[in-house]
């Protein structure tokens, strides 16, 4: 093969070690385009089958091979010219340690892609079978997953450079407490994150709250530095996570049930029929099939009113879905009013009385002492 290239050189009037060179740059042009064809095909396989494992597989290794290739093409036409040319500089050590960095490169941004498609196929997975997954915890292992090959990868850099580890991190700490005291305040949301992981007072999916500040919504995804919340207006609210080491948060996603507690106020004409409507009113609700018996219970006179009888109704839906339970609170209502037009009594609203037999008793006084003069 150096013989057939010596012959063209001497044809072309290149150098061989040159043509060498743009022949071995030319099949590493080559294999990454026959590369590409076979992981496309692979692909399109791994897609018609029931697993994403594969796909994941597949999806990882497709960038870090191609420039695993061209790495190792460029290295092999540098070590064909290093003999023949000072300009560069290249050395024997220098291209052996440049071949191993591209190994581990492209190994540290394989695994890189294989944690992060393990990732997103074990969430998909679970979803297909229809069966329960925790987001955030899924989430955070892929982070440290990563973060761990990211640091096994720069230790092996180091070592291959042979950088004293030991210097590097005693700068390491020095530069530490300078980047700490910088950026307190990314530390500090950065464990809030981790806080937020520990305690899980919330996951993505979840409809959050809370009454100290005006945070309300549902959330979509919880970082390192900030946790992304979807408002009911639809826009996006992005909260840094130190605010959650602070603050008050209610998750009304978790209850067990939703309340209704209303009450319900009938004219004081109507006083004859209080006690029925009561009882019709209780009966209703102890036999609703959407209302939760095993939950508290209360249907009572409760107070005498500016302008009605009130009732109070307080109980709870087997419900926590907010659109269902609007429909069960509904019905539970429109009952309570049949209930009362059937006594012949009305639901009370703001009235006022006037007494006028004082008007008109000194009226009747004032004629009288006209008709006297």
């Amino acid at each position: 093969m150096t013989d057939y290239l010596d012959r063209v050189s001497s044809v072309v009037g290149l150098p061989g070690w040159v043509l060498q060179a743009f022949v071995i740059i030319l099949a590493a042009l080559l294999l990454e385009f026959i590369y590409r064809i076979f992981v496309g095909k692979l692909a399109g396989l791994a897609e018609k089958t029931r697993h994403l494992w594969d796909d994941a597989v597949v999806y990882a290794g497709k960038r870090p091979v191609s420039l695993l290739i061209w790495w190792q093409g460029m290295v092999m036409a540098a070590r064909v010219i290093e003999p023949h040319t000072e300009a560069i500089g290249f050395s024997s050590d220098f291209l052996n340690a440049l071949q191993q960095l591209g190994l581990v490169v492209a190994a540290t941004w394989f695994f890189f892609r294989l944690a992060t498609g393990f990732e997103k196929a074990f969430v998909a997975e679970r979803r297909k079978r229809n069966e329960s997954v925790d987001i955030t915890t899924v989430s955070v292992l892929g982070r440290i997953v990563r973060i761990a090959v990211i640091l096994t990868g720069m230790l092996t850099i180091l070592s291959i450079l042979e950088i004293p580890i030991s210097g590097f991190l005693a700068a390491g700490g020095v530069g530490g407490i300078a980047v700490g005291l910088a950026a307190r305040d990314l530390l500090a949301n950065f464990f809030g994150g981790f806080m937020v992981f520990m305690d899980r007072p919330f996951s993505v999916g979840d409809w959050i709250r809370s009454p100290d500040k005006e945070i309300e919504g549902t959330v979509v995804h919880i970082g390192w530095r900030m946790t992304t919340i979807r408002k009911f207006d639809r826009r996006p609210m992005y909260v840094p996570n130190a605010t959650f080491t602070t603050i008050t948060v209610e998750n009304p996603s978790r209850m067990t049930h939703r309340r209704i507690f209303d009450h319900i106020g009938i004219r004081y004409d109507d006083q004859a029929v209080i006690r029925p409507v009561v009882d019709g009113i209780r009966e209703m609700v102890q036999t609703h099939e959407d209302i939760a018996t095993d939950q508290i219970i209360m249907v009572h006179f409760d107070v005498y009113g500016p302008h009605s009888l009130d009732i109070m109704v307080y109980c709870f839906t087997k419900t926590t879905n907010w659109q269902e339970y609007h429909r069960v609170r509904e019905d539970v209502l429109l009952k309570i009013g049949d209930i009362i037009a059937a006594q012949g009594a009305e639901i009370a609203f703001p009235t006022r009385t006037l007494k006028l037999e004082m008007a008109e008793q000194m009226a009747r006084e004032q004629a009288a002492a006209g008709a006297s003069r």
